[in-house]
């Protein structure tokens, strides 16, 4: 079995949270102790509710937050300790797909020199050079040639979403974090950029994370999920048997509220209303951080965090498995 390109094991992200003069410091664990690996051209999903992790653990696996505890290792390599000198050539292999296409572009450049820019920065190619790959790039993604010179105003929505993935691409990386790609889309284009991601992925066996609150667009494109909560990996596994038979009782309250095409459909899950107290997150449970919402709850749960075990070929952190 190969190396995979990115392995990720315990790692932690830790934010200090600001309090009056004489409260005690608190801490809020964003990424707590969360293992993975990603093979060559594979997309890991990674979906949860507003708040759980996601956006971190991209952004702290891409150094662009440093970790406070675990380990980052890339190709075999561990990145984790590295500083920002020794990152710059895995920058080139690293990159990320921005939330936003409205802000992660420079207004003052056209598109054109927001496609080059990268490759300058590495000192890739010449001037001409660089201009032919730019054009290349635009005719990947779907844009037209005479865009080049256009500015970033001058685009909607999805064609923004489209210079930031020519962008990314530029420097031909090997591993791309794509943070909440489809959230500023209407359904058409997300699926349109799911179906160009995909189709890059195909050519050039790209490996993805990809962050996302839309359970469909992520159902689509991924091949294992991961599922968080209040920083935990709670359950990962191939994207079907998570959507299919979701294990973890979070899992199943979130597959269950994914709208249905026909609500009246046999084997379609019914709409799982979670009870309890939502815990926040500077202040989280002892134990499994759903142990507040969980209707199987007992007082083990309550103890300590359940370890992720093999169950129907996926992992789940919970006690009902033990």
């Amino acid at each position: 079995m190969s190396e995979p390109v990115l392995r990720v094991e315990h790692l932690q992200k830790i934010f200090p949270v600001k309090g009056g003069l004489f409260e005690k410091k608190k801490v809020v664990h964003a990424v707590n102790d969360i293992s993975f690996s990603i093979g060559a051209g594979e997309t890991l999903g990674i979906v949860g509710e507003s708040g759980c992790g996601k956006s971190t653990l991209g952004r702290t696996i891409l150094k662009i937050v440093e970790p406070d505890g675990g380990k980052i290792i890339f190709k075999g390599e561990d990145i984790t300790s590295l500083s920002r000198a020794k990152m710059h050539p895995y920058r080139k292999q690293m990159q990320m797909i921005f939330q936003d296409p409205y802000a992660s572009l420079n207004p003052r450049f056209t598109v054109g020199e927001m496609i080059a820019e990268p490759m300058e920065n590495y000192g890739m190619y010449d001037k001409h050079e660089r201009m032919e790959r730019v054009q290349a790039l635009m005719e990947t993604v779907g844009l037209k040639p005479d865009h080049i010179r256009r500015y970033p105003h001058e685009f909607s929505g999805g064609q923004r979403q489209r210079i930031g993935i020519a962008r990314t691409l530029a420097l031909d990386p090997e591993f791309i974090v794509c943070d909440e790609p489809f959230s500023a889309l209407d359904v058409s284009i997300q699926a349109q950029i799911i179906n160009l991601l995909e189709k890059i992925q195909d050519e050039k066996k790209i490996s993805y994370i990809v962050v996302a609150h839309d359970l469909n667009a992520v159902r689509h494109i991924s091949h294992n999920i991961g599922v968080m909560y209040l920083g935990h990996l709670v359950e990962i596994g191939p994207a079907d048997k998570i959507y299919s038979t979701p294990a973890h009782p979070y899992t199943q309250a979130l597959i269950s509220s994914i709208p249905k095409a026909d609500p009246n459909a046999q084997g379609m899950m019914n709409r799982i209303i979670l009870q309890g107290e939502i815990p926040s997150p500077i202040n989280a449970p002892r134990g499994c951080p759903f142990s507040t919402r969980c209707k199987h709850c007992t007082e083990k749960c309550r103890e300590a965090m359940p370890a992720l075990r093999e169950v129907d070929s996926r992992q789940v952190a919970c006690t009902l498995y033990e």
